[in-house]
């Protein structure tokens, strides 16, 4: 099956605790800004990527979700992010840069759920977008 359609975008959306320091870290840590905020639902965005929130409905989804939930999120100029991210080391969990055998170069973030992200920048011009 080979559908003429194309994926404009993919959104995870993530279970979160508390609302508002998930919106702080995105926001201040990788410069996400608000897009939509309520205490239930909310959205992140930078450069026309986003993330949704939903607030979970009770410690058993934090309970299952947390430490299984990962993204990726791929940058250009992620050295200079890094330079900006490790300023937050004693408050978060996180791996410095390091090149990975896959061809990308990446350092690792925790959010306040416990969500590891991935960012990553290709260390080779053979990874194509």
């Amino acid at each position: 099956m080979n559908p003429s359609f194309t994926i404009e975008q993919i959104s995870p959306m993530l279970a979160v605790a508390d609302m508002s320091e998930t919106l702080g870290f995105y926001s201040e840590v990788l410069g996400f800004s608000v897009s939509m905020e309520s205490p239930e639902y909310s959205i992140v965005e930078r450069n026309g990527c986003t993330i949704h929130f939903m607030r979970a409905a009770d410690q058993s989804v934090l309970d299952a979700v947390k430490g299984h939930t990962e993204i990726y999120i791929r940058v250009s100029d992620i050295h200079s992010l890094w330079g900006h991210v490790q300023k937050f080391q004693d408050k978060y969990k996180m791996r410095g840069l390091l090149d990975r055998d896959y061809g990308m170069t990446e350092f690792h973030v925790s959010d306040p759920n416990d969500c590891l992200i991935f960012v990553g920048e290709p260390t080779s011009p053979s990874i194509h977008r």
